[in-house]
């Protein structure tokens, strides 16, 4: 990086993960990059104020979220499935895996058929013509997952479907960052603006300043806003599954995420408030009642974390890459942090680097 038609100095304000890998892939690349945090930049008790990626399952389910958003965020989450095994295999060697690529399985009880039914619609009409699903019977999902409660007599199949260790993965992202030099500045909240951070105490210029702050930065950004999720974290050796299970209900749709060492994430909310308290007892005892429909061996679970956080997410639910001269701001994930995080790091990365033709620029770029 001696062509100095690119950016020297960045400062990226959020160590969440958009911020994490483009601090990784900049820093790679031979910039000298300061990464700024409100929190700590190693969280590791729940309830803290921390970014919402470590909350989150970490699914990238390109055909699950295109039901409830647009064919966009299939495409966008199709290039994350590419993208995910590509930035896991420039880590070093890990002894837990990292990404997933087994698909995820869609379920519902007898009674709630007609969600399943209604789920295949909206897929078909979203993505006609997709091929990246299949219907299944009772005894295909005994074959994809023999310790789900038999009682499943239909579900669906999606092949094109993984999830990311993201707990993981984000920590060992934050040692790439202190081997390459990153300079880390947690505890320090800032405002972004072009060209320059502020701080309560200084004011700092860059050549370039990249604002993805997620909730953080609802003070420059008037149209974010915060989403609730809770989240029930449990360990059994009880049950083994090998990829995502979602539970269509009428009145949620729970999702089970295995994690490695017999962990499992639950999760199904999705309230409109910004209130970031502990998980209440409806959430607790809703998701604790459908995780024992899914199987009865999940009833000598140890229930080890409740956790609960923000998502940042504008008016559509969509994320968007603002380009001002000095200034890039990335912002908006909502649920859909790990599915569409590539496209919007390939995204800006390509702004920084002068590409012609950036990735998904048509769905993601406001200048």
């Amino acid at each position: 990086m001696t062509n100095h038609k690119f950016p020297q100095t960045i400062a990226i304000a959020g160590a969440g993960l958009l911020g994490r890998l483009l601090a990784w892939q900049l820093q790679r690349a031979g910039i000298n990059i300061t990464l700024f945090e409100a929190g700590s930049f190693t969280p590791d008790a729940p309830q803290s104020l921390r970014a919402a990626a470590f909350t989150a399952a970490g699914m990238v389910a390109p055909l699950s979220e295109a039901v409830v958003s647009d064919e966009g965020v299939y495409r966008m989450g199709i290039f994350a499935l590419q993208q995910w095994p590509t930035w896991i295999a420039q880590l070093p060697a890990n002894e837990t895996p990292l990404f997933f690529n087994n698909g995820s399985l869609v379920v519902a009880h007898q009674q709630d058929t007609s969600e399943l039914d209604q789920f295949e619609r909206e897929l078909g009409f979203i993505l006609p013509g997709c091929k990246g699903y299949q219907h299944v019977n009772q005894h295909e999902i005994h074959q994809l997952e023999p310790d789900l409660h038999s009682n499943f007599h239909s579900g669906i199949f999606l092949r094109e479907e993984g999830h990311v260790n993201n707990r993981e993965f984000l920590r060992l992202i934050g040692v790439e960052l202190l081997k390459l030099g990153t300079t880390i500045r947690e505890f320090t909240s800032v405002e972004a603006l072009p060209g320059k951070i502020v701080t309560d105490s200084s004011e700092e210029h860059f050549d370039l300043v990249i604002d993805c702050r997620g909730l953080g930065a609802k003070k420059q950004l008037r149209n974010l806003r915060g989403v609730r999720g809770e989240t029930l974290h449990v360990e059994t050796k009880e049950i083994h599954l090998r990829r995502p299970v979602r539970l269509m209900h009428p009145r949620y749709q729970l999702y089970v995420v295995p994690k490695p060492n017999n962990r499992f994430i639950i999760g199904a909310t999705q309230i409109e408030s910004e209130d970031r308290t502990p998980v209440t007892l409806q959430s607790s005892l809703e998701l604790s009642s459908a995780l024992y429909t899914l199987s009865p061996a999940f009833a000598e679970a140890r229930i080890i974390e409740m956790d609960t956080n923000l998502r940042p997410a504008f008016m559509d639910n969509l994320p968007k890459v603002t380009i001002v001269d000095g200034l890039i701001t990335a912002n908006g994930l909502f649920r859909h942090g790990y599915l569409l995080a590539p496209a919007v790091v390939e995204n800006v990365l390509a702004h920084i680097f002068k590409k012609t033709d950036p990735v998904f620029s048509a769905l993601l770029n406001h200048h």
